[in-house]
């Protein structure tokens, strides 16, 4: 389950990008998460995922 909290989920899809997985879509598929929910949320705080640098910026 991903954390609930924005900032805090953040953090956690970050460290799993640069840890773990190549980009966004793999690491939804992996952790059955909704790739349009997850960029919602954490567009709600201001951040955008960067495909280049596989990373929410």
């Amino acid at each position: 389950m991903l954390p609930q909290d924005p900032i805090i989920l953040l953090s956690y899809v970050n460290t799993k990008l640069r840890d773990e997985y190549s980009s966004l879509e793999e690491l939804c598929g992996a952790l059955d998460a909704d790739r349009e929910e997850l960029v919602r949320i954490l567009e709600s705080v201001n951040y955008r995922y960067s495909a280049q640098r596989n990373q929410f910026i």
